[in-house]
């Protein structure tokens, strides 16, 4: 695996990950995942990847915002096939950037030089939305537990979503009036109901 690149966005814990495309009259090949290579990434070093998932979502979907509690679940997220736009939110209880929002575009791009992953850390809820049917594959941290699992409405009211740019925000908001959401996803918590929730005392 060539890492090209190691991105900071605005919730700095999230970080994305360029990797090579090698690239001839064929097409391209990639090497999307190596253990070795991942370990030596500091903020990567400490976690193993015991769950991999594979999604496909319609065009103008939105998933999340989820996460598990016990044990906490990290995701290493990329898009395989399509444009999703990640949704990432800090629930960690004293951080400075507690309840805020980012956006990040992951669209393919067969003529691009690198593909990326998007790392979501234990201690942040993750969602997505999508403007074309998208394949998407996650690597988690932990083997998924129904009965600690939870989630904050992306559609609640009361999300920060300060740290995102116009562009995203604006293209989200248009999406919104034909969304199509699992109405588990809908009227799940809202952050203030999350923070009441004595669960929400996993993460600090």
């Amino acid at each position: 695996m060539q890492i090209s690149s190691i991105k900071t966005l605005s919730l700095p814990e999230v970080k994305v990950i360029q990797f090579k495309r090698f690239k001839d009259e064929r097409g391209y090949f990639s090497e999307s995942f190596r253990l070795s290579d991942f370990k030596a990434l500091d903020f990567l070093s400490q976690f193993s990847f015991p769950q991999h998932n594979e999604s496909f979502s319609h065009t103008n979907v939105v998933r999340g915002l989820h996460f598990q509690w016990d044990p906490p679940m990290g995701k290493l997220v990329r898009t395989i096939l399509g444009r999703m736009v990640d949704i990432v939110m800090d629930i960690r209880k004293g951080s400075p950037n507690y309840g805020k929002v980012l956006l990040y575009d992951m669209s393919v791009n067969p003529q691009s030089e690198f593909s990326e992953w998007i790392w979501v850390p234990p201690g942040f809820a993750h969602g997505n939305f999508f403007t074309e049917d998208t394949y998407v594959q996650y690597f988690c941290t932990q083997e998924y537990k129904p009965d600690s699992e939870a989630g904050i409405s992306v559609l609640a009211n009361d999300l920060d979503w300060s740290l995102c740019s116009k562009e995203l925000k604006d293209l989200f908001e248009s999406i919104k009036p034909i969304t199509v959401i699992s109405g588990k996803d809908k009227n799940n918590y809202s952050l203030k109901n999350w923070s009441a929730d004595p669960h929400s005392e996993n993460f600090k």
